[in-house]
């Protein structure tokens, strides 16, 4: 009858190198379910294994296609700014030219713009008021004469005042104007040297497939208590048929075990000196048995079986037996 034997000691370090090979697995499964490819009318998106990294895992790319049409726009665009680029680049040859030459704001020049200013606008305008003004005497028939002279003195103090108001606001113009041509050329640089945006097309977010990872260590350690907690049945089971098995042989020398006394035999699974333990209904009673036949054991160890008994029947010599399952029990364990 052999004994049961432990269950191994898991190793940690096959575990955890286990887990780790599931865990990468995993990894890899999940990354090539989420390499979804993209096709839209702008263009695509695909993914492609392209080759492996030293531990073997693979490597993966991803490559956005335009369509025709998005490409020779995407084609014209870059050539536009290239353009600009090289516009910017010739007009920045300015700068040294124009930073280097000093913005001054000096009175003649503010006068100057001032000046211009009134003949231009001004000008016509007060014009065109004394004349309106010599048209209504007129008509009044004030040609001369101290009423007359009375209105253009009105007159000319109304252009006098024109002519002031035009050089305390005017300044400020003349300023805003200068500065304005100053910086003309500076912007302009500046907006070609910053060219245009290109825009690439828009895809949707990949969908994300979630992998649940294999917990090895966990079903390792599962296995491992199952396979002690077997053991611990197993070896209770042997123990009980043993002192069964055994007990029978401590109280009978020589006990009858003859086959053809039993019926509804079973085997046990378990052996004792190479041969199968069984259990048994001893035939006309509903007494249990357990134990060797006589005929099985005699084919191994003729010796332990006795066959002069009147009857015929054969008896088992379980002394005998029961010293040749010690022997086997103190070699099993």
């Amino acid at each position: 009858m052999g004994k049961p034997s432990a269950p191994a000691a898991q190793d940690p370090v096959k575990t955890a190198n286990a887990q780790t090979a599931s865990n990468r697995e995993t990894a890899i499964t999940q990354t090539g379910l989420n390499a979804m490819n993209q096709y839209g009318p702008q263009g695509s998106v695909t993914y492609s294994q392209n080759g492996a990294w030293s531990d073997g895992t693979p490597k993966f790319s991803q490559t956005t296609s335009l369509s025709p049409g998005q490409q020779a726009i995407f084609d014209t665009g870059l050539k536009t700014q290239q353009n600009l680029a090289k516009t910017a680049q010739t007009q920045s040859g300015r700068l040294d030219t124009l930073l280097s030459t000093p913005f001054t704001l000096d009175n003649d020049a503010v006068e100057g713009r001032i000046n211009e200013l009134a003949s231009k606008r001004l000008d016509p305008q007060l014009q065109q008021r004394r004349e309106a003004e010599i048209a209504r005497l007129a008509n009044q028939g004030i040609k001369g004469g101290t009423a007359y002279d009375r209105a253009m003195t009105l007159v000319n103090q109304g252009e006098n005042d024109a002519r002031n108001s035009l050089l305390l606001n005017g300044r400020n113009q003349a300023v805003q104007e200068a500065l304005l041509a100053r910086n003309q050329p500076l912007n302009e640089i500046a907006a070609l040297a910053s060219g245009s945006q290109i825009a690439m097309p828009q895809f949707a977010g990949t969908p994300q497939t979630g992998v649940g990872g294999t917990d090895v260590g966990g079903i390792t350690a599962n296995a491992a208590n199952a396979a002690q907690s077997q053991y611990k049945t197993d070896l209770g089971q042997w123990n009980s048929t043993a002192g069964g098995l055994f007990g029978l042989g401590a109280n009978a020398l020589l006990a009858f075990s003859d086959e053809r006394l039993k019926t509804d035999i079973k085997a046990t699974g378990e052996e004792v000196g190479g041969v199968p333990v069984k259990t048994w209904r001893w035939k006309g009673s509903n007494e249990n048995g357990v134990g060797v036949m006589a005929q099985e054991l005699e084919k191994k160890h003729p010796e332990l079986v006795d066959k002069t008994h009147p009857s015929g029947y054969r008896r088992v010599n379980y002394g005998g037996l029961m010293q040749l399952g010690s022997t086997a029990m103190k070699r099993a364990a």
